[in-house]
């Protein structure tokens, strides 16, 4: 089963992170990741930009409303996501326990994904 692995932090204390913080919180992920895609359990995971670069759609009755900025004002922002192959709920939590002890501060969600389109781009070619 697939599960979608969020990461939650507050993003002035990650973005005003130093390089070389930034790179050692990275290379302890990479540990985990490089674990995780030797045994076929990672899927795409994905790093967000801050969400000052975001733009939201918001559409009520009548025409769409476009804003700057993230769709809701929490303490915490969605930075990022993994998704992970697993036999189970027990799995995925194990997993995200080895992603939050390399990355401190990080409160992570995990969620089933039900799959709703597939990436008709990988059977294309057949």
């Amino acid at each position: 089963m697939q599960y979608a692995i969020l990461c939650y932090n507050e993003e002035d204390v990650v973005w005003s992170m130093t390089k070389e913080e930034d790179e050692a919180m990275m290379t302890r992920l990479d540990v985990v990741q490089e674990r995780l895609i030797k045994s076929g359990k990672l899927g795409p995971s994905l790093r967000l930009l801050p969400t000052t670069s975001a733009t939201t759609l918001r559409k009520s009755s009548g025409e769409p409303l476009v804003i700057d900025g993230p769709f809701a004002e929490t303490k915490e922002q969605l930075l990022g996501f993994f998704v992970v192959e697993v036999a189970n709920l027990d799995e995925a939590l194990d997993i995200a326990r080895e992603l939050g002890a390399a990355k401190t501060g990080s409160t992570y969600e995990v969620r089933p994904i039900a799959l709703y389109n597939p990436d008709k781009r990988s059977v294309a070619g057949t």
